[in-house]
């Protein structure tokens, strides 16, 4: 469970007034910084790859570079545990591994920047994956953060702001590559975007790390003996203690934990890829896209996330996940709806992605403060790592293959079933918030 906040750090306020806390402003700008790299290797990438002429199934199968994030459990435990020479002594350990990440990813931004998807699509694939990596051990040291830095009953705030500085990263990068693009070129787009990595830059030298160190590193701090056991005791408690500690704590139950965040979030993963491609083959152009699939729904987004923050606030974080996964499913088949129109219709696309937006925002924010409940304080990183990791897995590899099924059957087809697939995650659910309640 997140620590108590240190002496001295104010008091939460009740309702709306808990965005005003220091820690949940700040966590807007963490939250922009983690959400900006997104689009740039999965929706935004995929609308460049279309326009360049890239084939459906290619485009699918760059769902893949998700499961760099779905790996990050692997490396989390370095992100947790050791201090970075010389930056970390100076800014602690979370804010220097932010610090480094966020270098890294606007470096390869710019990689990406000089990149040509049709001339060299392997190139533009590493970069890709390399994006991604640096963004996901961002991910790691801000997800630390997070949970670290205030008290419990702060988390759905903090899991709002987070989304609220995602999403308005990924309106940055959505919408605002996706104009940049139409009026100057995607180069000039992605020359942006790694600009804008300095608001993370800044925030890194703004916040405070967190007060309390866990009683596992105080631990591995006092262990002496030779450089083999300290190794071997490193291993048993930075990687063999996070897995122990939950299975501990939650017993067989912890296969289904597992299993449903593995299940929540397949149907918006298999969507997303596609989403663009979709858009661009019924006739909508780039600025129409950025202006209503980007813009428009970006005010929805914002009030899903505050709504679900404000519903952990008031009923804990299990039961509105029921309520997270039926909206983010039946939304989903608004796009099919669309897709058997066949024709570039914005007012019903306005319908579409307000719909679907709303729940998104909704569905994100609640599924976030859950999952933080579900971390212990001494392993911080390494759980909430692991997952976040378990929350993309399965639907970036099933993902993989949604160019296939859109050229094997039709968009219809392809939007039906990426709503079917939100079923397990509606009964599972429904699974947790029963046991919740007898607990």
């Amino acid at each position: 469970m997140p620590a108590e906040p240190a002496a001295g750090d104010e008091a939460p306020r009740s309702g709306l007034g808990v965005y005003l806390h220091r820690r949940v402003l700040a966590m807007l700008f963490l939250g922009f910084s983690a959400g900006l790299p997104f689009p740039l290797v999965f929706a935004t990438l995929s609308a460049w790859l279309a326009t360049a002429g890239v084939q459906k199934s290619s485009i699918g199968m760059f769902a893949w570079v998700g499961m760099t994030y779905s790996l990050k459990f692997l490396w989390a435990p370095l992100v947790d545990r050791i201090p970075l020479p010389g930056v970390g002594a100076w800014l602690g350990r979370r804010r220097s591994w932010m610090l480094l990440a966020q270098a890294g990813v606007a470096a390869a931004l710019m990689g990406l920047a000089g990149a040509d998807p049709a001339g060299d699509l392997l190139r533009v694939a590493w970069l890709s994956v390399a994006v991604a990596f640096c963004s996901a051990t961002q991910d790691i040291a801000i997800d630390a953060w997070r949970i670290e830095a205030v008290a419990q009953r702060l988390q759905g705030a903090m899991a709002a702001a987070y989304q609220f500085g995602y999403r308005l990263a990924m309106l940055a990068a959505g919408a605002g590559a996706l104009f940049i693009a139409d009026f100057m070129s995607w180069p000039a787009a992605y020359h942006a975007m790694a600009a804008l990595m300095l608001v993370g830059v800044v925030t890194v030298f703004i916040i405070e790390e967190p007060p309390r160190e866990s009683a596992a590193d105080a631990t591995a701090a006092a262990a002496g003996g030779s450089a083999a056991r300290r190794l071997r005791d490193w291993f048993a408690s930075a990687v063999v203690g996070p897995f122990a500690d939950f299975f501990r704590r939650n017993g067989a139950w912890a296969f289904v934990l597992l299993g449903f965040i593995a299940c929540y979030r397949i149907s918006d993963l298999i969507l997303g890829v596609m989403a663009n491609p979709f858009y661009i083959s019924i006739g909508f152009s780039l600025s129409q896209i950025a202006t209503i699939a980007k813009v428009f729904g970006f005010a929805l987004t914002l009030a899903g996330a505050a709504l679900g923050g404000v519903a952990v606030a008031r009923w804990g974080a299990v039961r509105p996940l029921v309520a997270g996964a039926i909206l983010v499913a039946t939304t989903n088949m608004l796009f099919a709806v669309l897709a058997w129109h066949g024709q570039p219709d914005l007012r019903f696309l306005m319908v579409t992605i307000s719909a679907d937006n709303l729940a998104a925002g909704f569905a994100g924010t609640v599924f976030i403060a859950y999952l933080s409940s579900l971390t212990s304080v001494s392993y911080t990183a390494t759980q909430y790592a692991l997952f976040s990791a378990l929350m993309t897995v399965l639907g970036n590899f099933i993902g993989g293959f949604s160019g296939m099924v859109v050229e094997a059957s039709d968009w219809v087809s392809f939007f039906l079933y990426a709503s079917a697939m939100g079923l397990p995650a509606i009964l599972l659910s429904m699974l947790v918030a029963r046991r919740a309640r007898a607990a």
